[in-house]
C-alpha cells in the first residue's frame, strides 16, 4: 500500500522487485522508563562464532597490488586560441 494525493493505493507485483520507502513508514517505538529497568535486568546471552557455525578466516586472496600508473606533466599554452587548437586536434574534445 501506497501514499497518493488521493489516498492510499494497493499494488501487488510478482518477485524479484525493488521497493523503496520513505521517511514515514514507521513511527519510532520510545522506551519507557521501567521497560528499561526491566531491560537491565534480563540476561544477555553471548554466542560465539563457532557456536554458530561461521568461520572468521578471510575467504579473500589479493593476487596483485601495483601503484596507479604515473601522470605525465601537463602542458601550459600561451592563448586562448592555442588551447582551442590543441583541445582539438590532440585531444579531439572540441
Amino acid at each position: 500500500t501506497r501514499e497518493i494525493d488521493g489516498g492510499l493505493q494497493t499494488v501487488a507485483l510478482s518477485l524479484p522487485a525493488i521497493v523503496t520507502t520513505d521517511l514515514r513508514l514507521n513511527e519510532p517505538r520510545y522506551a519507557s522508563l521501567p521497560n528499561i529497568m526491566k531491560a537491565k535486568k534480563k540476561p544477555l546471552e553471548t554466542l560465539t562464532p563457532d557456536a554458530l557455525g561461521v568461520s572468521l578466516a578471510s575467504t579473500n586472496k589479493t593476487l596483485k597490488v601495483e601503484a596507479p600508473a604515473a601522470r605525465s606533466a601537463g602542458v601550459k599554452v600561451k592563448s586562448v586560441a592555442e588551447l582551442v587548437e590543441k583541445l582539438n586536434n590532440e585531444a579531439k574534445v572540441l
